[in-house]
Protein backbone atom coordinates (compact mmCIF):
# COMPACT_ATOMS: atom_id res chain seq x y z
CA UNK A 1 0.00 0.00 0.00
CA UNK A 2 1.23 3.46 -0.86
CA UNK A 3 -0.17 6.92 -0.19
CA UNK A 4 0.56 9.76 -2.58
CA UNK A 5 -0.28 13.42 -2.22
CA UNK A 6 -1.20 15.06 -5.52
CA UNK A 7 0.67 18.34 -6.03
CA UNK A 8 -1.28 19.70 -9.00
CA UNK A 9 -4.88 19.15 -7.97
CA UNK A 10 -6.38 21.11 -10.85
CA UNK A 11 -4.54 19.00 -13.45
CA UNK A 12 -5.58 15.81 -11.69
CA UNK A 13 -9.22 16.92 -11.51
CA UNK A 14 -9.25 17.78 -15.21
CA UNK A 15 -8.03 14.29 -16.07
CA UNK A 16 -10.40 12.70 -13.57
CA UNK A 17 -13.57 14.56 -14.55
CA UNK A 18 -13.08 15.93 -18.07
CA UNK A 19 -11.02 13.24 -19.78
CA UNK A 20 -11.27 9.48 -20.13
CA UNK A 21 -8.10 8.87 -18.08
CA UNK A 22 -9.81 6.81 -15.34
CA UNK A 23 -12.79 5.55 -17.37
CA UNK A 24 -11.71 1.88 -17.35
CA UNK A 25 -11.84 1.68 -13.55
CA UNK A 26 -14.79 0.24 -11.70
CA UNK A 27 -16.32 2.38 -8.96
CA UNK A 28 -16.79 0.79 -5.59
CA UNK A 29 -17.99 3.96 -3.91
CA UNK A 30 -18.20 7.69 -4.54
CA UNK A 31 -19.14 10.52 -2.22
CA UNK A 32 -19.06 14.25 -2.84
CA UNK A 33 -19.84 17.00 -0.38
CA UNK A 34 -20.79 20.40 -1.74
CA UNK A 35 -23.90 22.21 -0.42
CA UNK A 36 -25.18 18.69 0.37
CA UNK A 37 -23.63 15.24 0.55
CA UNK A 38 -24.03 13.01 -2.50
CA UNK A 39 -23.30 9.30 -2.32
CA UNK A 40 -23.06 6.57 -4.96
CA UNK A 41 -22.63 2.96 -3.89
CA UNK A 42 -21.25 1.79 -7.26
CA UNK A 43 -23.36 -1.36 -7.44
CA UNK A 44 -24.54 -2.06 -10.98
CA UNK A 45 -28.25 -2.86 -11.11
CA UNK A 46 -29.12 -4.69 -14.35
CA UNK A 47 -32.86 -4.61 -13.60
CA UNK A 48 -32.84 -0.89 -14.39
CA UNK A 49 -32.24 -1.59 -18.08
CA UNK A 50 -34.61 -2.97 -20.66
CA UNK A 51 -34.52 -6.76 -20.94
CA UNK A 52 -31.98 -7.01 -23.80
CA UNK A 53 -29.52 -4.58 -22.23
CA UNK A 54 -30.08 -6.16 -18.79
CA UNK A 55 -29.20 -9.57 -20.23
CA UNK A 56 -26.02 -8.15 -21.77
CA UNK A 57 -25.02 -6.59 -18.44
CA UNK A 58 -25.66 -9.87 -16.59
CA UNK A 59 -23.59 -11.82 -19.15
CA UNK A 60 -20.53 -9.68 -18.44
CA UNK A 61 -20.68 -10.59 -14.76
CA UNK A 62 -19.77 -7.01 -13.91
CA UNK A 63 -21.18 -5.94 -10.56
CA UNK A 64 -20.02 -2.34 -10.42
CA UNK A 65 -20.43 0.69 -12.59
CA UNK A 66 -17.54 2.00 -14.63
CA UNK A 67 -16.18 5.45 -13.94
CA UNK A 68 -17.12 6.38 -17.52
CA UNK A 69 -20.77 5.66 -16.65
CA UNK A 70 -20.96 7.95 -13.61
CA UNK A 71 -18.29 10.53 -14.39
CA UNK A 72 -20.83 12.94 -15.97
CA UNK A 73 -22.98 12.83 -12.83
CA UNK A 74 -20.00 13.47 -10.56
CA UNK A 75 -18.88 16.30 -12.82
CA UNK A 76 -22.32 17.92 -12.62
CA UNK A 77 -22.18 17.82 -8.81
CA UNK A 78 -18.63 19.17 -8.58
CA UNK A 79 -18.78 21.72 -11.41
CA UNK A 80 -19.21 25.29 -10.28
CA UNK A 81 -17.39 28.31 -8.96
CA UNK A 82 -16.69 26.73 -5.58
CA UNK A 83 -14.61 23.67 -4.95
CA UNK A 84 -16.26 20.81 -3.10
CA UNK A 85 -15.81 20.60 0.64
CA UNK A 86 -14.64 17.03 0.16
CA UNK A 87 -14.93 13.98 -2.01
CA UNK A 88 -13.91 10.35 -2.00
CA UNK A 89 -13.80 8.01 -4.96
CA UNK A 90 -12.90 4.37 -4.47
CA UNK A 91 -11.84 2.84 -7.76
CA UNK A 92 -11.27 -0.84 -8.41
CA UNK A 93 -9.05 -2.34 -11.09
CA UNK A 94 -11.15 -4.32 -13.61
CA UNK A 95 -11.15 -8.10 -13.23
CA UNK A 96 -9.30 -8.71 -16.51
CA UNK A 97 -6.44 -6.47 -15.43
CA UNK A 98 -6.34 -8.08 -11.98
CA UNK A 99 -5.96 -11.46 -13.70
CA UNK A 100 -3.05 -10.20 -15.82
CA UNK A 101 -1.29 -8.55 -12.90
CA UNK A 102 -1.78 -11.59 -10.68
CA UNK A 103 -0.40 -13.93 -13.33
CA UNK A 104 2.70 -11.74 -13.78
CA UNK A 105 3.43 -10.97 -10.15
CA UNK A 106 2.05 -13.73 -7.92
CA UNK A 107 2.21 -17.23 -9.40
CA UNK A 108 0.87 -18.71 -6.14
CA UNK A 109 -2.34 -16.64 -6.42
CA UNK A 110 -5.11 -16.84 -8.97
CA UNK A 111 -7.35 -13.98 -10.00
CA UNK A 112 -10.17 -15.74 -8.08
CA UNK A 113 -8.15 -15.25 -4.88
CA UNK A 114 -8.31 -11.47 -5.32
CA UNK A 115 -11.43 -9.68 -4.17
CA UNK A 116 -10.11 -6.36 -5.51
CA UNK A 117 -7.24 -3.95 -6.09
CA UNK A 118 -8.30 -0.47 -5.05
CA UNK A 119 -7.35 3.14 -5.59
CA UNK A 120 -8.79 5.57 -3.06
CA UNK A 121 -8.91 9.24 -4.14
CA UNK A 122 -9.71 11.48 -1.20
CA UNK A 123 -9.94 15.26 -1.12
CA UNK A 124 -10.46 17.05 2.20
CA UNK A 125 -10.83 20.61 0.97
CA UNK A 126 -7.09 21.24 0.87
CA UNK A 127 -5.20 18.10 -0.10
CA UNK A 128 -5.84 15.29 -2.54
CA UNK A 129 -4.45 11.92 -1.51
CA UNK A 130 -4.31 8.68 -3.48
CA UNK A 131 -3.98 5.44 -1.56
CA UNK A 132 -3.69 1.93 -2.96
CA UNK A 133 -5.07 -1.16 -1.32
CA UNK A 134 -5.86 -4.78 -1.92
CA UNK A 135 -8.36 -7.28 -0.65
CA UNK A 136 -7.77 -11.00 -0.92
CA UNK A 137 -10.09 -13.91 -0.31
CA UNK A 138 -7.33 -15.75 1.53
CA UNK A 139 -4.50 -14.99 3.91
CA UNK A 140 -0.98 -14.77 2.58
CA UNK A 141 2.27 -13.22 3.73
CA UNK A 142 3.26 -12.70 0.09
CA UNK A 143 3.04 -9.00 -0.77
CA UNK A 144 4.21 -9.29 -4.37
CA UNK A 145 0.75 -8.52 -5.75
CA UNK A 146 0.51 -5.39 -3.58
CA UNK A 147 3.91 -4.23 -4.77
CA UNK A 148 3.02 -4.94 -8.41
CA UNK A 149 -0.25 -2.98 -8.02
CA UNK A 150 1.63 -0.05 -6.46
CA UNK A 151 4.16 -0.07 -9.32
CA UNK A 152 1.41 -0.36 -11.93
CA UNK A 153 -0.36 2.65 -10.47
CA UNK A 154 2.83 4.72 -10.29
CA UNK A 155 3.54 3.92 -13.94
CA UNK A 156 -0.05 4.80 -14.89
CA UNK A 157 0.22 8.17 -13.14
CA UNK A 158 3.59 8.84 -14.77
CA UNK A 159 2.21 8.04 -18.24
CA UNK A 160 -0.70 10.41 -17.58
CA UNK A 161 1.66 13.20 -16.43
CA UNK A 162 0.17 13.14 -12.95
CA UNK A 163 2.67 13.69 -10.16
Amino acid sequence: MIALQIKHIKDFMNKLLLQDTFDRFLVSEASITTFAAFSIDGELRPDFFESEKAAQVRETGRRQVLWSEIRPFCLSVIRGKRTPLSFKFIFQLPTEEVALLTAKSSPDLSADDVFGLYLNCQYNGETLTLTTGSSLRLFTMDKSLDMAWDQMLLEFLRLQDLD
